[in-house]
């Protein structure tokens, strides 16, 4: 019977159905750091447990660490805290650290893909929600919490429902300026914040079969943002071609064997969803989230929503509470809304692509004034390629921050933190109250190259008129 790559790789990992109806999953690949990590040991510990399968578990440091100053120890005694127990717990269980001097350390969520880790056909399981973003190489990969890191780290499988699967097609082409990030926030704004609940989402059509692997990434790291579990797009010549070479891929024969197993892994053409949709690129434009959540957005030529047109009491009260909070006026074009920082970086959109594309506009411009803008690349490997482009002088020209790898603003676990109620220009994936670190920030996202746009002209502002944004490929 024709099945989908979820219902393969699921089936392949399927150790036993438990009594509840739920499968016991074998996680092939298990990435940690520093902040969900030291609960899960410290249980091991007191159960007297030792790891299963360290050789099959990555760490790297990225939510808690500084991106200003390295020198240790770090001034936040919390962050110094939580990495020296890292560093401790893989050397006592022979785990793989990408730590700081390693010149791989980064965001989690590209260490994996960068090193080779992350591949088709895998199931990986990390402590943190936007693990789906290792599904654009065809894994199912999933976020989990500290008690079921304990329970992969002493066993390698945890117990999971199994998932309806959607098909997403995005059909036709996209426009000029318009990116991966518009693309996410359309699906989201259009299925909703839990449209995706109790699914996998399995990306696919012409626009997806034209984006990098970089713009997939994007795309499956906020599929949790949709309400979706898991999010992948079937492998593809582009995904052997990334993998083909890097530290943990396979190689000679094994790379040999192991696309050829990737390719059987795909989902087959007839096979059955429980439910397409279908999308038009054509119909997407920029797109600037205006409220709470990334499922209240609008194309950057709309206006803000009146909840007097909602269609029911709590899309109304849903409304007005963003509104308030946002400090928005209905009925208000987005477009010219003021800022007060500009923030690019996270697992969303800080890859070399990223920095490479909003280069190319940045430079000879400058940062309106009194912006704040920092640029934090997601990576050492991707903050080494940037210096060795000249990239990071572009950005320190136009009057950006440029900081050392690591989740900065998206969460602010860290010292990136919004101040009062600053609006933020954001190229991350949550826009919830409180996100970037100030109970009243407000946080407006957005693609990378909008960005840009917002913090060389001080408001929210179409790229395609701040910039010559040419047409994709």
């Amino acid at each position: 019977m024709p099945k989908s790559l979820f219902e393969k790789v699921w089936q392949a990992h399927a150790v036993r159905t438990l009594a509840n109806g739920q499968t016991q999953l074998l996680i092939g690949t298990h990435l940690i750091h520093e902040v969900t990590s030291p609960q899960a040991f410290g249980m091991l510990r007191d159960l007297g447990l030792k790891v299963a399968m360290p050789h099959r578990t990555f760490a790297t440091v990225d939510h808690i660490v500084p991106t200003d100053q390295r020198t240790e120890p770090f001034s936040d005694p919390l962050a110094d805290q939580m990495i020296k127990e890292l560093r401790k717990n893989c050397t006592a269980h022979g785990i793989t650290y990408f730590d700081l001097g390693s010149g791989k350390q980064g965001i989690v969520h590209m260490v994996g893909p960068e090193q080779g880790i992350t591949q088709p056909g895998t199931t990986i399981a990390c402590g943190d929600s936007h693990t789906s973003t290792h599904g654009a190489f065809g894994a199912i990969a999933l976020g989990i919490g500290s008690s079921q890191v304990r329970d992969v780290l002493a066993t390698q499988t945890i117990a999971l429902s199994p998932l309806k699967v959607r098909r997403i097609n995005v059909t036709g082409h996209l426009r000029a300026g318009v990116y991966a990030k518009d693309v996410i926030l359309h699906i989201i704004r259009t299925l909703g914040v839990n449209g995706g609940t109790g699914y996998a989402y399995e990306y696919g059509g012409p626009v997806f079969d034209g984006f990098s692997m970089e713009e997939r990434m994007t795309v499956c790291n906020m599929s949790i943002e949709g309400g979706a579990r898991v999010g992948y797009v079937n492998p593809d010549e582009k995904t052997y071609a990334y993998l083909k070479g890097r530290p943990y891929a396979p190689q000679g024969r094994a790379w040999d064997e192991a696309v050829a197993h990737w390719r059987d892994i795909a989902s087959d053409p007839d096979c059955v969803y429980d439910d397409v949709v279908t999308l038009r690129g054509e119909d997407i434009a920029p797109t600037v989230t205006w409220g709470i959540n990334p499922g209240q957005g609008v194309s950057i030529t709309e206006t803000v929503p009146d909840p007097a047109q909602a269609a029911s009491d709590d899309e109304r009260t849903s409304i007005e509470e963003a509104l308030a909070y946002m400090k928005l006026k209905a009925g208000k074009p987005i477009a010219g809304t003021k800022i007060d920082v500009a923030f690019l970086g996270s697992c969303t959109n800080a890859r070399l692509s990223d920095f490479q594309e909003v280069a190319q506009y940045l430079r000879g411009r400058r940062v309106a004034p009194g912006v704040k803008a920092i640029a934090v690349p997601g990576s050492q490997l991707v903050s080494a390629l940037c210096a060795e482009l000249g990239i990071d002088r572009v950005f320190r020209d136009a009057g950006f921050e440029w900081r050392a790898a690591g989740c900065s603003m998206c969460l602010a676990m860290n010292p990136d933190k919004l101040v009062g109620d600053q609006m933020c220009a954001s190229s991350s994936n949550r826009n919830f109250k409180g996100r970037q670190g100030s109970p009243t920030g407000r946080t407006l996202l957005m693609s990378p190259v909008m960005v840009a746009a917002a913090a060389v002209t001080g408001a929210v502002a179409d790229a395609r008129e701040v910039f010559p944004v040419s047409a994709r490929n």
